[in-house]
């Protein structure tokens, strides 16, 4: 028994030690992200098999995407008066019937219209879960531990972002029905796996009056946009980035997978080191990156390309542990699911800025923008340095 930063007794289920809890955590962090994964490519077949057409699946990425974003601190806020644990248990659950609706949809052939519409409602919750399985991190890892916990957790995110493509499409050759169905059931697995938490309250939780989005929490919104743009102009531009250099379009792996290489390597670095970052060293991280995608942009060869992709993989791990630190420390307690929601939310909004630029004006203008844009929040970052 143990009492929580809300001023609330947790009990452990089952009274098991706090490490074999931050196991399980792990294992549903890494299995949060399987749709968001997969999604791409296991829609896409599935949109093939019904349209002839592959944009489908971007459609229903897109409605999952957008509805990350409207639905983080709606979510977030309503399940303020229950445990962590317990709103991420029902929210997963949520999802899980949103995708076993796609799964229906797409076998017995409702018009595409419903399963965009389907994708949307499984993305609604995206944000807000992971906004409370970030806050229940702090249940079982002391302060002290937290880069180490987020290291490890990154790197099991960027192998789940490897893997689970490989597997989407392996599944789909076979059958795009079947893909979806085992898009749905690894996507119910953060339900099983997360700790489970009886809450009873002692005495009402602390309230905060005023406003969390003070200048330096916008800050690192702003700085996980940047970052999320920068990464979805690599990964979505692939294709076009190996054609470009007058490669076939299966070769875009020599971009993506650097990428993910070099990103598990910065995670095992910050999980070895377990220690938080200094402003100095977070400035030169989003230096380095800005310059990583700077080289990419410059279109210069392929060797030139790849070697900013390593720049840009060696220091997102990093860089991300340090916004979700920052923010754990900027936030009340109460309102930490909501800020860590907020934060997954401006990943995707860059996420989408990058896809936006794509597709109105191509690779060329679209890396030379988000360069700016990562150049923009440095700056910024520089400035408040030195205030």
């Amino acid at each position: 028994m143990e009492t929580s930063e809300q001023g609330s007794t947790v009990l452990d289920d089952s009274q098991r030690p706090k490490k074999w809890a931050l196991v399980r955590w792990y294992a549903s962090s890494a299995t949060l992200t399987v749709p968001q994964a997969a999604g791409p490519v296991a829609f896409s077949f599935v949109a093939l098999s019904l349209t002839g057409d592959t944009r489908g699946g971007a459609a229903m990425i897109l409605a999952m995407t957008v509805a990350q974003m409207v639905g983080a601190v709606p979510l977030a806020r309503a399940g303020k008066n229950l445990s962590a644990a317990t709103v991420f248990r029902l929210l997963v659950c949520f999802r899980a019937v949103a995708l076993a609706a796609i799964v229906i949809g797409a076998e017995y052939h409702l018009p595409f219209a419903w399963l965009v519409l389907f994708a949307g409602v499984a993305g609604l919750v995206n944000g807000a879960a992971y906004g409370y399985l970030r806050s229940l991190l702090n249940q079982f890892v002391p302060t002290t531990r937290l880069p180490r916990a987020l290291g490890i957790a990154s790197t099991l995110n960027e192998v789940t972002f490897v893997m689970a493509p490989v597997a989407a499409s392996g599944l789909s050759t076979f059958s795009p029905i079947f893909s979806l169905v085992a898009l749905m059931i690894l996507g119910s697995l953060p339900a099983i796996f997360v700790p489970w938490t009886a809450v009873h309250r002692v005495d009402e939780p602390p309230t905060f009056s005023g406003t969390v989005f003070t200048p330096e929490v916008l800050m690192w919104f702003a700085c996980a946009a940047g970052g999320g743009a920068t990464v979805a102009v690599i990964e979505i531009g692939a294709v076009a980035l190996a054609l470009n250099f007058g490669y076939e379009p299966a070769l875009a792996i020599l971009f993506t997978v650097p990428l993910c290489i070099a990103s598990v390597a910065g995670g095992i670095w910050i999980s070895v080191r377990n220690r938080i970052a200094s402003r100095k060293v977070v400035l030169v991280q989003l230096a380095v990156m800005a310059c990583g995608l700077a080289l990419a942009a410059a279109n210069h060869s392929m060797a030139v390309t790849i070697a900013g992709t390593l720049l840009i993989g060696a220091v997102l791990t990093p860089l991300g542990t340090y916004y979700s630190l920052a923010l754990d420390a900027l936030a009340p307690p109460e309102r930490r699911p909501e800020i860590f929601a907020l934060l997954r939310t401006s990943q995707a909004i860059g996420v989408v800025f990058a896809s936006a630029l794509l597709a109105l004006e191509g690779l060329s203008t679209s890396m030379v923008w988000v360069t700016v844009l990562m150049i923009a929040v440095t700056a910024m970052v520089g400035v408040a340095s030195r205030g």
